[in-house]
């Protein structure tokens, strides 16, 4: 395959093929980071058109800060698989992903809305 034709060029324009084992992986975390934007819109969407018997507002400020970091997600993880195939193309260290921390801070706070519009119900 003529790796000039590939998508993305700013990718596969660089380096040397590295083992395909190691790109699918990378093409792994991809997909994993997509189907977990995806758990997030359907948990933002469930939270808020259930109708639960929570303070409105929290409700509401959790169904959106879900469904908000489900739209960005899809972004950042292109932009970690890019620099992740270009480190392994390039053979250099792989760098680092903010993915997981920023997830896990959205989630938390996330969780403390749900738990006060709970509370507070």
């Amino acid at each position: 395959m003529n790796t000039d034709r590939r998508f993305p060029a700013s990718v596969f324009r660089y380096g040397t093929e590295p083992d395909a084992r190691f790109s699918l992986a990378n093409e792994r975390t991809f997909l994993a980071w997509i189907r977990i934007a995806l758990a997030l819109i359907a948990g933002g969407v469930a939270l808020e058109l259930l109708g639960l018997e929570l303070h409105p507002g929290l409700r509401l400020g959790a169904s959106l800060m879900l469904v908000s970091v489900a739209m960005l997600l899809p972004a950042l993880a292109w932009l970690d698989w890019t620099r992740t195939e270009r480190a392994l193309r390039m053979a250099e260290r792989l760098p680092g992903s903010l993915l997981g921390p920023a997830l896990a801070a959205a989630v938390t706070i996330a969780g403390i809305l749900v738990l006060l519009a709970i509370l507070l119900a």
